[in-house]
Order: structure tokens, then sequence, then C-alpha cells
């Protein structure tokens, strides 16, 4: 197919986008061209609309640039994706990106901005582990304890700290730039806490604990990553304070795009970038042909298992492209399931969000902020799990469902409606869940952030603060720094 250079106008835009999701059906290709404009060629483009490209693309915007961005999909957010018609009663569920802890600056900042409230998420109150029903504040009191070998009494995450205890003192004591500690990226969790002495069901025990927070299993899990985890906090827990933005995720992204506008083109996907004697040229794809447009700098503020899939000439420098490459990533599915009545409640009932080693791993009560009596259970499955859950038919995925709840609440399926999930390995703009610290990826990180003129880097797995909303927005606001200092040599 021919190739054209593009610049959509905003009228042109807001029609392409409409609901009715018939790409310019009614808008002929003719009408198109002749809105064409292919002089701007310092343009900054950002691939990408997650909240990485948006972040970034808003600084540029709000700074004066000239900033357009190409989204694949029909909707900005890229992780984040609040599902709403799935339901009754106006009831929504966070199928993506959920929640932000309290030293989360970069979301709290942005929301604040929007004036965008975070609703406090509740604390864990129920465990269901080996078909025992645990109350949490009766493990806390020291009152039952856990049903695996060689854990300590009055707590459920942190179990694996006493098999790796040498190694945080020596860490704190040498630093983490120790050789022997910096050895440990070569080894799996697994491996790790089987040198330590750790029994199998601490190991186990970990799967569903804090390899469930990272989408993995602890086979493929930097042992650094583990020590450095514990050096330099306490780590994930049962006590950790998190909350979601009230009526849903979506409002930031949707926040972001707002002011953006007619700046962002949806259903715009990128296939190959070639660098020119005068900047740099995209090619991409939409419903209906394939454009080149032009510009100054890109910004690619997209997964590494899709921007691995974008043609670039002459190509990144070899460590970028091995760490492009070999970027590790988890499995997560999550299963929004409507129920006509909230009996997790009751007086009776184990609790309104329970740690399990069930497929569903956690389970809760997502509908705090929304009136009943209808509601809705959420789960979060990541690691072989989710990889399992995936590949079913979505019958077979909700009687699955619909069975684990009811060994943790007996009358649960009474009152089963239905049932909606998101596998995001299976989704063709994403291809996973989040990026981890894979075994042997130590430096990873720096080298995906690292700009190559003209290119730059954003998406969590850039961030400080990776695999989360925060890391991600950070990793953009990053990103627009750097361009902002490379324009202006602040």
């Amino acid at each position: 197919m021919p190739k054209k250079n593009l610049v959509l106008s905003r009228r042109s835009f807001l029609k392409k986008t409409s609901a009715a999701a018939t790409s310019f059906a009614i808008f002929p290709l003719t009408s198109i061209t002749s809105s064409l404009n292919s002089s701007d060629d310092n343009r900054i483009l950002v691939i990408g609309a997650g909240l990485a490209g948006l972040s970034c693309a808003y600084e540029l915007d709000r700074n004066g640039f000239n900033v357009m961005v190409l989204e694949a999909k029909s909707h900005p957010g890229g992780r984040v994706r609040t599902y709403r018609d799935s339901f009754a009663d106006n009831l929504y569920a966070e199928m993506g990106a959920e929640y932000i802890n309290s030293s989360d600056k970069y979301v709290q900042k942005y929301c604040k901005q929007f004036e965008l409230n975070i609703l406090p998420a509740k604390q864990y109150d129920g465990i269901y582990v080996r078909n025992k029903h645990i109350y949490m504040k009766d493990l806390k009191s020291g009152r039952v304890e856990l049903p695996f070998d060689g854990t300590l009494k009055g707590k459920l995450f942190g179990q694996e700290v006493k098999y790796i205890k040498k190694w945080i003192d020596l860490a704190k004591e040498k630093g983490i730039g120790n050789e022997k500690i910096q050895a440990l990226d070569k080894i799996s969790v697994e491996k790790l806490l089987k040198q330590g002495g750790a029994p199998n069901d601490i190991i186990e025990l970990y799967s569903y604990l804090n390899a469930t927070e990272s989408t993995s299993v602890p086979s493929k899990m930097s042992g650094l990553s583990l020590v450095l985890n514990y050096v330099n906090t306490s780590g994930f827990n049962e006590n950790t304070t998190e909350g979601r933005i009230l009526g849903g995720n979506d409002q930031l992204p949707k926040a972001f795009a707002k002011e953006l506008g007619s700046k962002i083109k949806y259903d715009h996907a990128v296939r190959s970038v070639n660098i020119t004697p005068d900047g740099v040229e995209v090619d991409f794809s939409t419903s209906i042909n394939n454009y080149t447009i032009k510009g100054s700098k890109i910004v690619f503020a997209i997964p590494t298992t899709i921007l691995k899939n974008i043609k670039v000439h002459p190509g990144f420098t070899k460590e970028k492209s091995k760490s492009i490459q070999n970027q590790s990533y988890g499995h997560v599915m999550k299963i929004a399931m409507q129920f006509q009545k909230r009996f997790w409640d009751s007086n009776n009932s184990l609790g309104q969000r329970v740690f399990t080693d069930t497929p569903l791993r956690r389970i809760y009560h997502f509908s705090i902020d929304q009136p009943g009596p209808r509601g809705i259970l959420l789960s979060f499955t990541s690691g072989d799990d989710a990889r399992k859950l995936g590949k079913l038919s979505h019958k077979n995925c909700m009687k699955i469902a619909k069975q684990t709840c009811k060994e943790i609440w007996s009358q649960s399926d009474k009152y089963w409606e239905n049932g909606i999930s998101k596998y995001w390995n299976d989704d063709i703009w994403a291809k996973a869940s989040y990026s981890l610290k894979g075994i042997g990826q130590k430096g990873y990180r720096e080298i995906l952030a690292k700009s190559e003129e003209p290119f730059y880097f954003a998406g969590e797995h850039t961030a400080v603060n990776y695999a989360s909303m925060d890391g991600a927005i950070e990793s953009g606001v990053r990103a627009s720094n750097e361009i902002r200092m490379k324009i202006h040599k602040i």
C-alpha cells in the first residue's frame, strides 16, 4: 500500500475517534489526505498513550513543545483499564493496574492536579490456604499458625527473611555493590532460599505471596532483587497501605488525554522507525492504510514486549537491543465476579479481602465505594496459575472462579450472576503483565532508560519504582526532562 505523510486536523480526529468505532467509514480517504501537512519536522513523536507516554507528552506540551502521541489502541491508559459496561448498577472494576501506595509521589501529584481523589483500600482480613480458613486477626495475635513448615508466628509475609538474613546483613555492612551481593543476580530466589536452608513449604508460600505480587515464580526471579528489597525497604506485606482512584483509575489517563486533545492519534499502530538526515520517520498503519510521519525525536513509551517487534533503522546499541529482547515480564489475570448480594460482609464471613493459595490467589471486595446490594469480587492471579487460566475458555475459567469462591464463602454460589476476565499476556498491545527483575538482568533498567539520540525511552520497566503506575509516570517525566535539557541545553 502507498505511504502518505499524515497530520490529522482536530475535526478529522474527532470524527475518527467517535463512539461508533467505525473509523473512516464516513470520512473518505480523499478528505483525510486533503488535510495532510508534512511541513513540521520538529515535532516530538511519543509512541504509546499509557501513563508513561501521556505524562511525557503532557509535560512537553505544557512546556511549549510540538508533540504528537501515536497510540495503537482506541483509548488511552495502556495497562490501566477500568471495565464499566460489563456490570449492572453502574458497578465497575479495575482490570489492569490498580493500587497506589502512599509513597507514590507522581500519581499523588497528578491526582491532586486533576482533582482526583484516592480511596484507601481495606486491609486484608482473611487467609485461605491448604483448605484452612484463617482470620487475619487470629494469625497476627499468634492464636493460629500458618499450615506451612518453617513459618514464624504472628505474620504472613516475610517468612523467607531468616533464610537470607546473612545476605541482608552483608549488603548493609559492605554495601549493595559488594561483589558477593552482586553475584546473587546469577541465581534464582528459589535456589537462594534452598541454599539458606528454607524448607519447600517456605518456597511454596513465597510463590503465593511475594511472587504473586511480582507476577512470576521463585525459579525465575533474581536472588539479588529479593535481598535488595529487604535492604532498601521492608517489602510488601499484609500491613501495606494501598488505595486507588475513586471512581476508577482510568480517570487519570483520561485527564492527561483531555489536556492533550487531538495531539493523540488513536488506532495508529507503529510498524517501523527510520533515522533520516533531517530527523526521524515513523511508519504506521490505521484501519485503512499505511502512512509515514516525520519528527525530530521519538519517545518509546511502550513495553519491551511490543518495542522489540518494531523495526528500527539503523537500530539501537547492542546492550540496549539485548535488554529489550530479554527483559522479563510476568503473567497476570484478573477476574471480576458480580454477585447479587455482598455476602462477604456478613458476620460469619472469613473476610472481604483474602489471601489464598487457590488459582485466584488474591480475592477481594472491589466495590467498596459503590452502593449495593450487588457487589463485585475481584481476583488477582499471576505466575503459572494466570498462564493456566489464560488458556481456558471463558466458561471454564468462570467455573473455576465460581467454585473457588464457594470454597471460601460457602453461600457464594447462590448469589453468583456473572464474571469477566482479562489475561494481559493475550493483549496484543501489551503481551505481558509488568516488568520484573529476572535472573541475570542486573542493570537492565538503567540500560533501557538511557537515551540514544534521537531516541528516548519511558515505561515502568525503565523506572526506579518499576512495576507500578507511579513508575510509569516517573519515567515519562524523566524522558520529558531529558528532551528539554537536550534541546535547551539546560
